[in-house]
């Protein structure tokens, strides 16, 4: 992303066109039928490379913006799975015995990565879409808004599988001691603030891009 912002008044529109649908749909569809957090995250990061890479050239500001969003949203969703020790999806339908506000941070990240109003992650989506628009490019912003629902699929599929569905597992069987946690967490509440209610702020980010 450093090298496009430096490169950005070089690159070829129709070539980053190219890059960002095939690096949407790529991300969007790879993440549907994955298990494991971290394939899922994998995907997801391509898929928002896609959006970083559609506005390179229109408004790179646009793009680092699009970057330090991700980067928190995502730094958010990791320190909340490595402090629960969750990897798999399925571990995510445990997490509410152990923890309910920490599964419910998981939660709240996801459906701002998928870009759901009103949280932050909607935010860089709307001005992209809105820059696309305005450059005369509305058949563009379509596809993009289009593949953004892929992402949102499979993290609201996550969230149905884990909190709306049972397992055929019950609290009796198999309790596991929870010991005290020894990572740190002072992170975690800014960073979802963060990366759940920025919305509100568009217009002063709107005038600093």
């Amino acid at each position: 992303t450093a090298l496009l912002y430096q490169i950005s008044p070089s690159l070829n529109m129709e070539i980053l066109i190219l890059l960002a649908i095939l690096s949407t749909m790529l991300g969007g569809w790879g993440g549907l039928n994955q298990t494991q957090m971290r394939k899922v995250l994998a995907y997801s990061s391509i898929a928002h490379m896609g959006w970083t890479v559609i506005i390179a050239l229109i408004n790179p500001n646009l793009t680092i913006l699009s970057l330090m969003i991700y980067i928190m949203t995502t730094l958010t969703l990791f320190m909340t799975l490595n402090l629960s020790s969750t990897t798999k999806i399925k571990s995510i339908s445990n997490l509410w015995n152990k923890s309910t506000p920490m599964t419910m941070i998981v939660f709240l990240t996801m459906l701002s990565l998928g870009g759901l109003p009103p949280l932050t992650g909607f935010m860089p989506k709307w001005l992209i879409l809105q820059e696309l628009i305005i450059n005369n490019n509305p058949t563009m912003a379509i596809i993009m808004a289009l593949s953004a629902l892929l992402n949102l699929f499979f993290y609201m599929r996550i969230i149905y599988v884990s909190s709306l569905t049972m397992f055929p597992t019950s609290n009796n069987l198999k309790h596991h001691w929870f010991f005290s946690q020894t990572k740190t967490t002072n992170m975690i509440p800014t960073l979802t603030t963060i990366s759940s209610m920025l919305l509100p702020l568009t217009p002063i980010l709107i005038i600093m891009t």
